[in-house]
């Protein structure tokens, strides 16, 4: 079993920027995918980051790439999810997501997820 839970988010300005983090612990994270969604009410959860147990990265959309940065830190069991340039369109509750094995823009392929996070950012 594996345990995750999100910190980071809050309210901030257009243009402005946070860190997400995303903490495990139970089944050694670093061999897991670790993905990044976001959803806001009426719309599906979207992807938008992961990171694989090699390194390689994917993102969700044009909109996110430039913008978002996912890493991790396997001493601390964290995974990362940057956000610059924030625009409103990026105001969503943002969840950390693992599995073994992915299908990575799906939401119902990952086994493990956490609490979730609001991020909020003012026009």
């Amino acid at each position: 079993q594996v345990r995750l839970v999100e910190s980071g988010g809050g309210l901030v300005q257009a243009g402005g920027s946070l860190r997400l983090a995303c903490a495990a612990s139970g089944r050694t994270f670093s061999t897991f995918f670790m993905g990044w969604f976001r959803q806001t009410p009426g719309k599906e959860r979207e992807f938008v980051a992961l990171l694989s147990p090699s390194g390689s990265t994917t993102y969700g959309s044009d909109s996110v790439k430039g913008r978002f940065t996912i890493s991790r830190d396997d001493a601390k069991n964290t995974v990362y999810l940057q956000m610059n340039s924030l625009k409103p369109e990026d105001t969503a509750v943002y969840y950390c997501a693992a599995d073994l094995a992915v299908n990575v823009r799906d939401p119902l392929s990952y086994k493990y997820w956490g609490q979730g996070t609001q991020v909020t950012v003012s026009s």
